[in-house]
């Protein structure tokens, strides 16, 4: 079994620090880039969903028959009421 040594720590201690300062040094140079393109495609969905929104809209305005306002709602009866009265 090898014994750990002073210098394969600070080797290793290195290593990590290197790959630390290394990857704090590309997210600041790509990070704004990669959020500012996020943002951008989450807007244009954004936008295209409202668009589509509006364009079924606009579609069930000018078919009355596809409109739910002509005929009216049936509440479905889940069960029948019935009052209890006390008995002594």
């Amino acid at each position: 079994m090898e014994m750990a040594s002073f210098a394969g720590f600070i080797e290793t201690l290195f290593y990590i620090l290197f790959f630390y300062y290394v990857f704090k040094f590309l997210a600041r140079l790509f990070l704004p880039y990669m959020v500012k393109k996020v943002v951008e495609k989450a807007g244009r969905n954004f936008q295209q969903q409202y668009q589509n929104q509006q364009n079924q809209n606009n579609t069930q305005d000018f078919n009355p028959g596809n409109s739910t306002d002509s005929k009216p709602r049936e509440n479905k009866k889940v069960g029948e009421y019935v009052d209890f009265e006390e008995i002594e």
